[in-house]
């Protein structure tokens, strides 16, 4: 079953001081977190520990646990078999990298760490918004990343209630530890992607199933902007503009090609929600001499993942069921 998509919707704020609830919208979070406004409650502002913050929508219909399995689920990787079937994450390791983690003993004890990892899956909106800070955040761009909508086994049960988020400062969490025995899936407030929302953390006997497509799709085509946006980029030479500043502190000069190609996607960024503007940007830079048809098209095809998700559900409709 697929939800309403809607990376604009309003949020729900509640402090912890005064615990005052209220909605608001993504502009007044943005102006928030710029110090720029104040609990309508008790009047704190964003700087304290116990400030306001986002919190699940209690007509959050995945509240209901019986719908839990009911609904599609999302998650963007890099990997194009996710979740990996007999995973081993010690296989990458070189014979040097298993010395210096302390030998097969060591390296055996961190690979079942790694195996009881929970895996993570939410929103459509938090699976787009997660590839966009992995693209900016941990080095990730020029990887090719894949979407994945999820089908939870519908025997699975459900921990009661929800968990603010409970995973650490790289995204882990163990799944024993949200997970008791007997329990498949615990539901989390996401505060780092589409705050807010609901998100799972899940092992991966509770997936039934999984679709996939690559992102952006590759036959992307916007008639207006991409072909604008290559006319404008081959209207430019690849000189390299002159770097300013101290030449200690000087970077690589980029070409005017680069430069124009940065402001066409922040121009484009400028139409998305705020709390996305910033990775789009860091996505949609164009790496040195990039092909601008290329490029056009992969900008095109990440904005249209958050401006039209119709194209990209049509895209898993087309695709059978793998099953886990």
């Amino acid at each position: 079953m697929e939800r309403q998509i809607d990376f604009w919707r309003e949020r729900q704020m509640l402090c912890g001081r005064c615990n005052h609830r209220w909605r608001v919208d993504l502009d007044w979070i943005d102006r928030w977190e710029q110090e720029e406004e104040i609990c309508p409650g008790c009047g704190m502002t964003c700087e304290h520990e116990d400030s306001p913050r986002v919190t699940v929508d209690p007509d959050d219909p995945a509240l209901d646990d019986y719908r839990v399995a009911q609904f599609f689920w999302y998650h963007t990787s890099t990997q194009p078999d996710w979740p990996t079937r007999d995973f081993d994450p010690a296989a990458v390791l070189t014979p040097e990298t298993r010395r210096m983690m302390g030998g097969e003993q060591q390296v055996s004890a961190w690979a079942a760490r790694q195996r009881a990892k929970a895996l993570h899956v939410g929103t459509y909106e938090a699976a787009v918004h997660n590839m966009l800070r992995r693209i900016r955040d941990q080095a990730d761009r020029g990887n090719q990343f894949y979407l994945y909508r999820v089908r939870l086994k519908p025997c699975v049960v459900v921990r009661e209630g929800w968990l603010v988020d409970p995973s650490n400062f790289v995204g882990d969490v163990g799944l024993e530890e949200v997970c008791p025995p007997g329990v498949d899936v615990a539901r989390y407030l996401n505060y780092h992607e589409d705050p807010g929302g609901l998100s799972l953390a899940v092992g991966s006997g509770a997936i039934a199933s999984v679709q996939r497509v690559a992102v952006p799709l590759p036959d992307t085509w916007d008639g207006g902007w991409v072909r604008d946006a290559i006319a404008a980029l081959e209207g430019v030479s690849g000189t390299a503009v002159p770097a300013t500043g101290k030449p200690a502190r000087r970077m690589r000069p980029s070409s005017s090609r680069a430069v124009l190609g940065r402001e066409l996607g922040a121009s484009l960024a400028g139409r998305l929600p705020v709390n996305l503007q910033d990775q789009f940007v860091s996505a949609a830079a164009p790496a040195e001499g990039e092909d601008a048809e290329r490029w056009a098209r992969r900008t095109s095809g990440l904005f249209d993942l958050i401006d039209d998700p119709t194209r990209v559900l049509a895209a898993l409709d087309q695709h059978d069921p793998r099953e886990v």
